[in-house]
């Protein structure tokens, strides 16, 4: 059983910057991409960035995100980050980490539990 353990959500005031972390516990076979979603209240849930790990670590960000936020990996530890700058009050939401693996052409989605992320103005 994989499960996702998030961190690094928390409350900060509109300028600021938050970093979250994300790392599979349990067996991983080949990661496909390692992504962060977001899901604002009354909204639903949206890509906010992703990295594939199968395509050379190209990544790929929501256009409300770009300049501001990057997301990256520490191939060692298997453990995607979120740099999350120049945070707005708009970007306050839960947000989740994604982790798609593939074994022999199968393809597992996990999710993490989400961590609240709280931007004041």
């Amino acid at each position: 059983q994989v499960q996702l353990v998030e961190s690094g959500g928390g409350l900060v005031q509109a300028v600021g910057s938050l970093r979250l972390s994300c790392a599979p516990s349990g067996r991983i076979f080949m990661i496909y991409s390692m992504g962060w979603y977001r899901q604002a209240p009354g909204k639903q849930r949206e890509l906010v960035a992703s990295i594939y790990i199968t395509s050379g670590g190209s990544t790929n960000y929501a256009d409300s995100v770009k300049g501001r936020f990057t997301i990256s990996r520490d191939n060692a530890k298997n453990t995607v980050y979120l740099q999350m700058n120049s945070l707005k009050p708009e970007d306050t939401a839960v947000y989740y980490c994604n982790v798609i693996d593939t074994y022999y052409g199968t393809r597992y989605d996990y999710w993490g539990q989400g961590t609240q992320v709280t931007v004041s103005s």
